[in-house]
């Protein structure tokens, strides 16, 4: 079975001076460019997301910004495929589908921003198509999130998606797990 990773949405505005900075952004970033490194290194298939915000009234992910440019970290190299979306779901109105297919892709390995927002939707959606998914937790970040007058911080809405997700829909690993 052939394994692709997906990367999504490692962008500028994510980190410190950006205009939507994550909890713990540079080490999930590390830990992604170590599992890049990877797949790189054993000529695996590799998809990089980029979210550009196209809703009215968007503060970030703003096309043509150096906000939405896929950070350095994990940076595209020359001839890796790159696709650009407009929603949560990696899936909605964009060719990764397809992207997968030609790569020949039957399972997923899943890391990037925001854990609660992007990540989610994306796994729930390979999921559904029926891709078995693993999520690799410390390559991912999320924000703190305000519900019922509370601030619900990263670390726990990070670990209430995740737990969600290990339910049914992706097996979680770090990525000294998954390297193993």
């Amino acid at each position: 079975m052939t394994t692709a990773l997906i990367v999504i949405d490692i962008q500028n505005d994510y980190f410190s001076g950006g205009s939507m900075e994550l909890v713990g952004s540079e080490q999930a970033a590390a830990n992604a460019a170590r599992l890049l490194a990877r797949f790189r290194a054993q000529g695996w298939p590799l998809v990089h997301i980029q979210h550009l915000m196209a809703r009215p009234g968007a503060t970030f992910l703003l096309p043509g910004t150096p906000g939405a440019e896929i950070h350095p970290a994990v940076a595209p190299l020359a001839g890796e495929p790159v696709v650009q979306k407009h929603f949560p779901n990696s899936f909605r109105d964009t060719g990764l589908l397809d992207v997968l297919k030609q790569a020949g892709a039957h399972e997923l390995v899943i890391c990037g921003m925001m854990t609660s927002m992007c990540v989610d939707a994306t796994v729930r959606a390979a999921f559904d198509l029926g891709f078995p998914c693993m999520v690799v937790h410390d390559a991912c970040a999320t924000r703190d999130l305000a519900f019922g007058g509370e601030t619900i911080p990263a670390r726990q809405v990070h670990g209430a998606f995740l737990a969600a997700l290990g339910a049914v829909y992706a097996r979680i690993a770090a990525t000294d797990e998954y390297a193993a």
